[in-house]
């Protein structure tokens, strides 16, 4: 039996091809992740139901629906339910689950739709658009109507007291009845046509797109991608929907296959010589940039985490709230050490977190690398929350150097593959570094998720310590890339400006492993 549900319609919605195998070739279910999105989503739902005392949850699995159906039914008689939390209804080849359903007085019934979200987002009121269409098709000629329409987000403004949260305070409840209802017209016609969709024995041929990142990103994006070329003209960064229709028109797949008469701009056209020659690129001035930023030197790199729901009194949701630091130094005699910071967790770690790298910089005056500005960001927010601190954060900032605009404009490897991340970047130019041995955290968001835990949740102490090794290590790892890194590109733009030893960088004699 084929039927739609609103995560159905969505995808829908988005992309053909999505919705299509999103029925057909399902993805694997896994339970979310302690301190993932979609963790914290589930809780931020059940904290909801804290708006409507009394509401009654009606609880079956998502394979139950006809139960689930008959139970909010049997929910809605009961007049002395006041709201009912994951209400099923059926319409017209629709299932769903409405988050909330208040009963607002004898025959007028309310719609909640809850979201882990700091705002309302346009595409949500398509999302309560479909759950609109549906009850009213079931409350018809009942006698009964839907009178009101509310998404509940959280209020990002919202601080967290010392004596914990006060959900009414929390949420927001906002009015969307008249944005919805305006979603309402043609519904019925899309749904129509994504039931043919469903109907059709074969995916449709959709090709990838910027459409698979928005307003989600697509879970068969490997699926969609599996047999076309790595340096596929889609993926060229900043390329316009004109520019790649006329490169498709004339056939043209590949970047490395862009005639040199092609409109680019100076960084397309750097990416598509690098892919078209095998070799990397190389700007002429490359090493008179690097003259500015010499070894010896420092390299900074933070992890901070945004807990949808505050952790610490006196922050507020989303607050970025740095936890870990790492600093490698290599010397002039290029000697390399390393100095780290991991909070405990149980308590607001900025005050520690601040203090500790203060001491671990030194007054010296050798540049701090770092590798985007998000060290210069999360430092000054710092100095404003820590007046007595500010004077000495700031003399942090001012040597600040950031290595990812000198990597941007200087140098592009073919396995870049049009990323200039740290973690793309240090393998292609440094073939024997990498990030592959690390498992339990390996990039920016699991860090998070992993603090998150140490911070929220009630851990053993072996699971603990578990944890505390594995952020150690991926934190220690960014930093090293970055030295890793600066001396690739010391050495390629040396090699560059042989014929001009007074403007070639160095790099000091010694030790650059640790």
């Amino acid at each position: 039996m084929l039927y739609l549900t609103k995560s159905r319609y969505m995808a829908g919605l988005q992309c053909q091809r999505r919705l299509w195998l999103t029925v057909n070739e399902p993805p694997d279910w896994d339970d979310p992740a302690p301190g993932s999105t979609q963790d914290v989503g589930n809780e931020i739902g059940l904290k909801a139901h804290l708006l409507f005392p009394g509401g009654v949850l009606v609880e079956a699995k998502p394979w139950q629906h006809d139960q689930a159906v008959a139970t909010t039914k049997a929910l809605m008689a009961d007049k002395s339910v006041p709201a009912i939390f994951e209400a099923a209804f059926e319409h017209a080849g629709i299932r769903i689950r409405i988050d909330v359903l208040e009963r607002v007085s004898k025959k007028r019934w309310g719609l909640r739709e809850v979201k882990s979200s700091g705002g309302v987002k346009d595409h949500y009121l398509d999302d309560v658009a479909v759950q609109m269409h549906v009850l009213k098709g079931v409350l018809k000629g009942t006698g009964a109507r839907l009178s009101s329409v509310e998404l509940i987000h959280i209020d990002k403004e919202y601080v967290l007291g010392k004596r914990g949260i006060s959900w009414p305070k929390f949420f927001r409840r906002v009015d969307v009845l008249d944005e919805t209802s305006e979603r309402l017209k043609g519904i019925a016609e899309r749904i129509d046509e994504q039931m043919a969709w469903l109907r059709k024995r074969k995916e449709p041929a959709i090709e990838p797109g910027p459409h698979c990142t928005s307003p989600h990103t697509c879970d068969y994006w490997d699926h969609c991608n599996a047999n076309k070329p790595a340096d596929r003209v889609a993926l060229l960064p900043r390329m316009s929907g004109r520019r790649l229709a006329a490169l498709e028109a004339e056939g043209i797949v590949s970047v490395s296959d862009i005639p040199p008469d092609f409109p680019l701009t100076a960084q397309q056209t750097i990416i598509r010589s690098a892919l078209a020659s095998g070799r990397p690129f190389i700007a002429p001035d490359l090493a008179r940039v690097l003259k500015t930023i010499a070894a010896p030197a420092l390299y900074l790199d933070f992890e901070a985490f945004s807990p949808t729901i505050p952790v610490y009194a006196g922050t507020r949701p989303f607050q970025a709230i740095p936890f870990q630091w790492s600093l490698h130094r290599v010397d002039a005699d290029g000697e390399l050490s390393h100095r780290e910071f991991l909070a405990e967790g149980k308590n607001d770690p900025r005050r520690e977190f601040a203090e500790s790298l203060v001491q671990a910089v030194g007054k010296g005056k050798a540049p701090i690398i770092v590798y985007s500005s998000y060290e210069q960001t999360q430092l000054k927010a710092l100095a404003a929350q820590f007046e007595d601190l500010e004077d000495q954060i700031e003399r942090i900032i001012a040597r600040l150097k950031d290595l990812l605009p000198v990597v941007r404009g200087g140098v592009y490897h073919p396995d870049f593959h049009f990323s200039y991340s740290i973690k793309a970047v240090g393998p292609a130019l440094c073939p024997d570094f990498g990030y592959g041995d690390l498992t339990q955290v390996a990039d920016g968001q699991a860090a998070s998720n992993a603090f998150y835990r140490l911070a929220s949740c009630a851990l053993s102490a072996d699971e603990a310590r578990e944890l505390r090794q594995a952020l150690l290590a991926y934190c220690e790892r960014d930093t090293l890339a970055m030295v890793e890194v600066h001396r690739a590109l010391i050495d390629l733009a040396s090699g560059a400006a042989d014929d001009d030893a007074d403007n070639a960088p160095t790099w000091p004699e010694g030790r650059t492993h640790g």
